[in-house]
């Protein structure tokens, strides 16, 4: 007659073979003839794990644990738990692991992992780093330690940490993407730039050109920074407007080293960088057959300080005043929304999410301010998200009328102060000289630096920080400490 470890056998072997409802039968079985046999419920859990049952594989590995909470069962149930999304129940377990498995690198990790998502940052460091104690070679330990340091502020530890990627991992290029994060967060951009050749959106934007182009645009007319003083230069947008707005300031440098310009460009931008020449001899926002469209090299517009080999502070030229509005567009706006005493306020609260969805500001947070004496505040939200200006009293609706970014330029050339979260509105505030000031979630993007005294992209600009993860409240109350400072 079979015994239970019999079945357990026979279920293992078509688990393996992928006969995953064959082997819940044999399992079925197993535990017929021994209900308290712990490795069964392990077994079934995993096997609940393969079927995408993530609920009852928790159930099952929960019970493997329950009857016998050795290590590898521990290991099952943090995987399921993980697969759930069930963090804070791996965190109710840290004491016995510590006690009974501190050597066990898969279960602190595991801890490290849950503390991670948890958002309790430091524990989350503690963790990992006594998993790299017992395992150094551990890449993804590594990498998830950069990211954390990197949040908390720590960027030189989180440039350490992905130096470590890189010599376990060479010429990986997420290592090196975001190293270059990292290293241009503390202002090496000597080397940061080198390393930010590797983003995504680089190899995106080269190859829609490449696609349109194919016998103008391909790899072997990337520019690469040779003399090209007789030669015609297609640049062209990556990523958001907020990054076209704040690169921008490159295209006179490169306008200087080239016969002729040609820039594309997002279309809700080419009505502002068309009254903003910035040397550039033709822009361009719709697509032009092949053989009407004449240039010798290329470049993505984010590769040009590369490219140009600028070092140090050079990298921040043109720190503010090199986008002008439309006067006569400026006038009317006037006119029409501004024309009075108070201190002018134009405020936006969300970007585009598909990006991040950490620099989306409840709109309600502003209310406060409004409360401040002698002030008219303006809504700059557009599309998504302008939904909730309804919530805010007395406020007035510019956002709506705004079709694209000359109109924008126009309209915030009449304000006294911009308050804003992380988004391209903060850019072209900075871009104009406009005093703006951007409120940055607790995860700051490499651009703002580590010392947020100061903005070194934009002379206008000042930043404010969250004190904790997701608290605005906390941000807020420092603006309006700042907005009556008496």
């Amino acid at each position: 007659m079979p015994t239970a470890e019999d079945f357990i056998k026979v279920g293992f072997s078509l688990q393996q073979a992928g006969k995953l409802d064959d082997a819940e039968t044999a399992y079925q079985e197993a535990l017929k003839l021994d209900n308290n046999n712990a490795e069964i419920y392990n077994l079934m859990g995993v096997l609940k794990l393969q079927q995408n049952d993530v609920i009852s594989a928790v159930h099952l590995a929960e019970q493997a644990v329950k009857k016998n909470p050795n290590e590898y069962f521990y290991e099952t149930l943090f995987q399921t738990y993980i697969r759930a999304g069930l963090y804070k129940q791996i965190v109710t377990h840290e004491h016995e692991v510590m006690e009974k498995f501190p050597q066990n690198f898969s279960l602190l990790f595991n801890l490290a992992l849950a503390y991670k998502n948890l958002n309790k940052n430091i524990d989350a460091i503690r963790y990992y780093d006594k998993a790299l104690k017992i395992n150094p070679a551990s890449y993804q330990a590594w990498f998830n330690l950069a990211h954390l340091y990197s949040i908390e502020g720590e960027t030189k530890n989180a440039v350490s940490a992905l130096k470590v990627c890189q010599k376990i991992k060479p010429h990986d290029k997420d290592t090196e993407y975001f190293l270059s994060l990292a290293l241009m967060r503390i202002k090496d951009y000597n080397h940061g730039l080198k390393y930010f050749e590797n983003r995504l959106c680089r190899e995106t934007a080269i190859a829609v050109q490449n696609k349109s182009y194919p016998n103008k645009a391909s790899q072997d007319r990337l520019w690469r920074g040779e003399n090209i003083k007789n030669k015609t230069l297609l640049v062209y947008y990556e990523a958001g407007f907020g990054d076209v707005i704040m690169f921008a300031r490159y295209l006179p440098l490169v306008a200087n080293r080239c016969k002729k310009l040609l820039f594309i460009c997002q279309k809700p931008l080419a009505p502002l960088f068309r009254e903003n020449t910035l040397g550039i001899d033709e822009i361009i926002d719709r697509y032009i057959p092949e053989d009407q469209i004449d240039f010798d090299v290329h470049a993505p517009l984010l590769s040009l300080p590369y490219i140009l080999g600028l070092k140090g502070d050079k990298v921040f030229a043109y720190s503010e005043g090199y986008i002008r509005p439309n006067l006569n567009l400026a006038e009317e706006y006037k006119n029409k929304y501004f024309n009075n005493d108070k201190i002018k306020v134009g405020i936006k609260w969300q970007g585009n999410t598909y990006y991040d969805k950490d620099r989306v500001i409840p709109a309600e947070m502003f209310k406060p301010l409004m409360q401040v004496a002698n002030t008219q505040y303006y809504s700059f939200q557009t599309f998504e998200g302008s939904e909730d200006v309804k919530c805010l009293d007395g406020i007035i609706d510019i956002g709506k009328d705004l079709i694209d970014f000359s109109q924008t330029a126009a309209a915030l050339s009449n304000l006294d102060l911009v308050i804003c979260n992380d988004t391209s509105l903060a850019h072209l505030a900075g871009a104009m000289g406009i005093p703006c000031w951007v409120i940055l979630p607790y995860e700051v993007n490499w651009r703002w630096h580590t010392d947020l005294s100061v903005c070194d992209w934009y002379d206008s600009v000042r930043l404010f920080r969250q004190h904790k993860i997701n608290d605005w409240q906390g941000v807020f109350e420092d603006i309006l400490k700042e907005m009556q400072p008496d």
